[in-house]
Order: C-alpha cells, then structure tokens, then sequence
C-alpha cells in the first residue's frame, strides 16, 4: 500500500509583499477556475494543494503565505517535485516571503532546503481512501466507467449474475489497457474491534492503573469546567449576525464542484491545562484514526476526503484544513449530528466556543452559535486544487471494491453484490 502524507509550510511574507503576492494567488485562482493553469498536474503523486494567506487581524504588515499538499510518497522526494516540477510558480510565490534565495543562486537543492524550514508537524492526519495513490484511484474510476458503459450496452437476459461476473472478469482480462487489474491490492479494515480486545485486556491485568487513570481524568474534567469553562466567553453570535460581506466573500471560494474546501485559523484559550487537553484529545483521535477510520468514514462521516490539525505559532493557534463532498452547510450538519461531542472536545479549547461543560458536553451541540463560530473563524483559501474534483470519497472506495472483487471467484450472492455497486 502506498504511504499518503500531508505537508503544512508556513512562511512570513516580506512587508509589503501582500498585496503582490495576493494578486498572483488570485490569478492563478482564476487560472484554475478556468481550466487554464496546469502546474499541478506535473506532479502524478498530488492529491490536493492550496494557497492561503493568514493575515494577522490588526495589520496585513505581518502576514504568513500557507501551503498545503496532500501527496503519495516520500516528504523529500514531494518537495523535489514540486521545485522542479512547479519552478516558475514556486520562485513566484516564494520570492515574495522572507529568506528564499535570492534569483540566480537558486538550485533545486537550495529551494528545497527552503521550504522544509517551513514545515509544521500535524497533530492529527485523517485520510478518507489510505493506501489509494492518485494514479490508483484515476485508474479505478476509469474502469468503473468502462464497466459501467459495457454492462448497460450488454444484453443479460437470462444469466445469473455470476455469469455475468464471469463474462465482465475475462473480457476485462482480454484488454491491455486494463492489465493492472491483475495486481492485487488490499483495502485496509477496521482494527476497532481487535483494539478494544486488546484494550480490554490490558484494562483487566493492570486494573489498579485503570482505576487511576479514571479517577485522573474524572479530576481533570472537574478542575477544567470549575476553574476554566465556567469562566469562558462565547462567541454568542448567530449565523445571520455574521457580517454579510465577509460570509459572500467566503461563499465566493465554495461550490464550484463536488467537493469543497475549508481552513479555519483559531486562536487557542490561554493556559498549560487546555494545551494538554487539546493534545490529548488529538493524540486519542489519532489513534482511532490510525486504527479504526480507515474505511471511508471519521466518526460516521462518509464525505471527508483529508483532513489534519495543526498547532501554530508556539502552540498558540490552530490551523485545521478539510476537502470534503458536498456543501458547508451538510459537512458542518454531519460533524454535529455524528460527532458534535468530538468537535467540542478539541474546539472548546480555542476562543469564543460555545459553552461546554465537561469538555465534550455541550458546545458543538449548540447548532446556531456553532455554525456562527465556524464561520467566523474562517478564512478564504486563495488558491485549491483537486485532482478529482468529481469524485466523492464513497465513489474512489467503492471503485475500489469493484476493482478488487472484479478479479476474485465469487459466488451468486457476491456477485449481485459487484453488480448493485454500478
């Protein structure tokens, strides 16, 4: 299985630079929009990127250009394909944040050098199809589409359907251009249930250590809400009190396909005791995501591609970015309606959540205030790219499955099974 990762590179724009440096994302905005700007389809391994320029709030003096990939592979080898392959657009950009080298001493060694200086660790990477790399995933939907073309146009009658399994398994094998089928490939599953065996397990042998780490987090819940949520200040906004020209200037990035785009940027709550709340609670569900959301769907949510936290400056910020299928309005929808209480535990740590009590109760659960929230913190990401925008992340995995079971001996019900997937 190929390995996915995600790059985060945050770098400060020389002063002054802003405004050029905005005018160049919003042309290759426009570039994109237009189908006019191939940069980033040099590079076979890029999932997604985006552009975006986090302002500080009181002065554009002191602004950050943030860059962000989801790729297949090796981090070195990523960014050496994006200097060479994306040279006139990387010195562009870059020439207008501080420190890049300057023009005529520029090498791909150097450039590279450059950028992973800017690299900033994620807390917590979610990935909606792991182990699907991007020629894999265009390879699957178009056989799917072959597939789906050559069983309308054929005539069934009368066969079950592991005859017509058997029929579309050997003419797929009489094609040159479908000879990869031939390569068995393995989706990951769910180790949920062998985790909480295990877990079970260990619970029980070191009993007098569970009985402790209970009676800890008890205590930390108690002290967090007595001291700290009772005293928090909520944003206490509704969606419609939202300034209408900063929620159109959002809406204006949004909706152009399938898929959409989001990148909040919130300030986080001062104190050691809600730094190592937030962290534990992204190491907990880094862990889920490592050994149980590895299906299609993070806490019952089928639409989320890639997903990943970020701490910045010093701890003091969270960055969080997500590609997701559908409108703002379903994605935010479905993370209250099926994982409000995980929205809380991490968000309720940064300024102005809604009221929360006991760091998962609460919060996010208030819909209104949450979405007001949500939006308010925010930001317009310049430049997004998709190399498939029209495909949702329930297409890329069940393509999967029809690739993999395309190639196995299956009985009558298994292969219904293959054929209600078209």
């Amino acid at each position: 299985m190929i390995k996915q990762s995600a790059l985060t590179l945050v770098t400060p724009v020389i002063p002054g630079k802003h405004d050029e440096l905005n005018d160049t994302l919003m042309k290759i905005r426009a570039e994109l929009s237009s189908g006019e700007f191939k940069e980033f389809e040099k590079i076979n391994t890029l999932h997604y990127a985006r552009f975006v320029l986090l302002e500080d709030k009181l002065s554009t003096a002191k602004t950050n250009l943030v860059f962000s990939s989801d790729y297949d592979g090796d981090e070195s080898e990523h960014l050496m394909l994006l200097v060479q392959k994306c040279t006139d657009l990387i010195d562009k950009l870059y020439s207008c944040c501080e420190g890049y080298p300057a023009a005529g001493q520029r090498t791909a060694e150097n450039r590279v050098a450059y950028l992973k200086k800017s690299q900033n660790k994620n807390s917590a990477f979610y990935i909606g199809a792991p182990g699907r790399s991007l020629q894999q995933i265009l390879q699957e939907n178009k056989l799917r589409n072959y597939l789906w073309d050559y069983l309308r146009k054929g005539k069934w009658e009368g066969k079950s359907a592991k005859e017509v399994h058997n029929i579309v398994r050997s003419h797929i094998a009489s094609l040159p251009e479908f000879s990869w089928t031939n390569e068995r490939v393995t989706l990951p599953k769910s180790r949920k249930n062998t985790v909480i065996v295990v877990l079970a397990i260990l619970a029980i042998v070191l009993f007098p250590l569970t009985i402790l780490i209970a009676i800890i987090a008890g205590l930390w819940l108690l002290v967090l809400h007595f001291t700290l949520e009772k005293k928090d200040k909520p944003l206490g906004m509704t969606p419609s009190q939202i300034d209408d020209k900063f929620i159109t200037n959002l809406e204006g990035y949004e909706d152009f396909h399938n898929q959409n785009q989001f990148t909040q940027i919130i300030p986080m709550k001062p104190g050691i005791m809600r730094l190592i709340t937030i962290n534990l609670v992204l190491l907990y569900g880094k862990f889920r995501i490592k050994n149980e959301f590895l299906e299609g769907e993070l806490m019952g949510i089928p639409t989320i591609h890639f997903a990943r936290w970020v701490m910045l400056d010093n701890n003091k910020q969270v960055l969080f970015f997500s590609n997701f299928d559908g409108s703002w309005q379903q994605y935010l929808g479905d993370f209250i309606d099926k994982s409000g209480w995980g929205l809380t535990g991490i968000f309720s740590n940064t300024e102005n959540f809604p009221n929360t009590r006991y760091l998962f109760w609460g919060g996010a659960y208030d819909e209104e205030h949450f979405l007001a929230w949500s939006r308010y913190y925010q930001i317009p990401t310049q430049v997004w790219y998709c190399a498939y925008p029209k495909l949702s992340i329930k297409n890329i995995n069940t393509n999967s499955l029809i690739r993999t079971e395309l190639i196995k001996d299956l009985d009558e019900h298994q292969a219904q099974t293959f054929l209600n997937r078209f």
